[in-house]
């Protein structure tokens, strides 16, 4: 093993594209990328292997965020909401703020109350609970200000986590009804703007931003849109369609394309979909009492499975908007768009002159793709992991990742010339990059580490230092 771990090393040398320098200081680390900082990390390892520290948690699906020599995670206890701060060598608690939890929301079961991911820096951590809002504290875990947000209405929850730009936190609060995404003051907690998304229903993911000649931008993917957004103003600047109608994964910025990916229910997989009636023809079928609405007992047959995904309002009772609605879900696509940003003074709908290429074959639910060393990696249900090219999207390979076939839902992450995949069980396999430049490569699964606790948060990646967050605990592995 220890051959294998000099060969990885060796390779990491080869692997263009990592991030240098930059702290894990949001979810998915140095803007959304998953690569982490030089350093040798770990082939083999688990609860009796290169552990560095185990340090018991309370339950929370945050994933962990390194800023400021410390280590942040958010969790609940009854009523009360946690945000934790750890050391990062030793794993012990340097401070816990505590917020009292304002209301109880039922999410779905692979949901929870402290799902987010904390956005920090070396003097301040941004904490939101779907439940509370959004919180602001400095490095030592004293309160500076807040700002009560909610309640949500989220068929599986809130699940976007907010993110830095410069003094500025940047939210996307997707729902039902009435999505927005704001802005708020880092120091003082002061909404800077907050700007509608009348478009987004349903949606879970955290943007990246992008440098541009017109200032710094923010890219957010939502329902059937990626839009960005001026940091400055909020103003949507352009856009390109083409998504699925909910969103759960963070897009990747490389070079001059954006990557997003897309899985919105298996009826949205090209070759499975269906077109629902129109909702006069629906309303002459089955509006038994003539009101000009379908109660669920009347939609009977028509939308069983999807009414209380299109019952926007949740009245119990489907509109002629609830239906239009109902056609655009059905009528979207799963997959992964390329797109070229907006060049400066373009602004509007880029779908057409924009979009590079797509890949419409089968994608992730939830975990957010990877590009590294020159392939775009996604793993699905089932640890089946897909390569791409990310120039053409044309497929490389497609392999299950043996001997961790399971549920996926922490997105991989990569640095040191591996690429670490952990699945809801707690199979953390550890596998080498694929070169591009070979014909039909075969996806090498060096390690499969089984931690024996299950895992729902992305792992996080300091020089040397790999960060595993499962149920019941933060782990920290380093080189053996």
């Amino acid at each position: 093993m220890k051959r294998l771990a000099s060969i990885l090393t060796l390779v990491s040398l080869a692997v263009p594209g990592a991030a240098t320098g930059s702290e894990w200081d949001r979810f998915r680390g140095p803007n959304g990328t998953g690569i982490g900082p030089d350093g040798e990390l770990p082939v083999v390892f688990g609860p009796d292997r290169a552990l560095i520290f185990r340090a018991p948690l309370p339950p929370g699906h945050s994933s962990p965020i390194l800023a400021g020599g410390r280590v942040h995670v958010t969790a609940f206890e009854e009523d009360q909401f946690l945000t934790i701060a750890l050391d990062p060598e030793s794993g012990e608690e340097l401070w816990r703020a505590v917020a009292k939890r304002e209301r109880v929301t039922e999410v779905d079961s692979r949901n929870n109350a402290a799902s987010p991911s904390v956005a920090a820096t070396g003097d301040g951590v941004y904490a939101f609970f779907p439940d509370l809002g959004l919180i602001g504290y400095d490095g030592k875990g004293r309160e500076q200000w807040r700002q009560p947000l909610g309640p949500f209405d989220n068929y599986y929850g809130m699940g976007a986590s907010p993110i830095l730009a410069g003094d500025t936190v940047v939210l996307v609060l997707d729902q039902n009804l009435n999505s927005e995404i704001l802005a708020v003051d880092r120091r003082s907690g002061e909404i800077l703007w907050r700007t509608p998304r009348p478009e987004a229903t349903s949606g879970h993911s955290t943007p990246v931003l992008r440098e541009t000649a017109d200032g710094l931008e923010i890219l957010a993917p939502g329902s059937f849109l990626l839009t960005a957004y001026g940091v400055a103003d909020g103003a949507a600047r352009w856009w390109v369609r083409g998504l699925p109608w909910e969103m759960k994964s963070t897009p990747l910025l490389e070079g001059d394309l954006v990557y997003v990916n897309g899985y919105g229910a298996p009826v949205n997989q090209p070759g499975n979909q269906i077109t629902p009636p129109t909702f006069a023809e629906a309303l002459e079928a089955s509006d038994a009492n003539g009101d000009g609405v379908l109660a669920r007992e009347e939609a009977a047959g028509h939308s069983d499975f999807w009414f209380d995904v299109i019952d926007l309002s949740s009245n119990g009772l489907l509109e002629a908007s609830d239906w239009a609605y109902y056609e655009a879900v059905l009528s979207s696509q799963n997959g992964v768009l390329a797109i070229r940003p907006g060049a400066p003074g373009e602004a509007g709908d880029l779908t057409e002159p924009n979009t590079v290429w797509s890949y419409r074959r089968r994608v992730p639910q939830l975990p957010s793709p990877l590009l590294y060393g020159g392939v775009l990696y996604m793993v699905n249900d089932g640890g089946i992991v897909t390569a791409l090219d990310p120039s053409s999207g044309r497929m490389l390979s497609q392999n299950r990742l043996q001997g961790a076939v399971d549920a996926y839902y922490a997105s991989p992450v990569a640095a040191d010339g591996k690429i670490y995949f952990v699945s809801e069980l707690g199979l953390a396999a550890v596998v080498r990059p694929l070169d591009p430049g070979e014909e039909s490569p075969e996806l090498d699964v060096v390690q499969v580490n089984p931690l024996g606790e299950a895992v729902y948060a992305t792992p996080a990646i300091a020089p040397s230092r790999l960060y595993l967050r499962t149920v019941e605990a933060l782990y920290a592995f380093g080189p053996e």
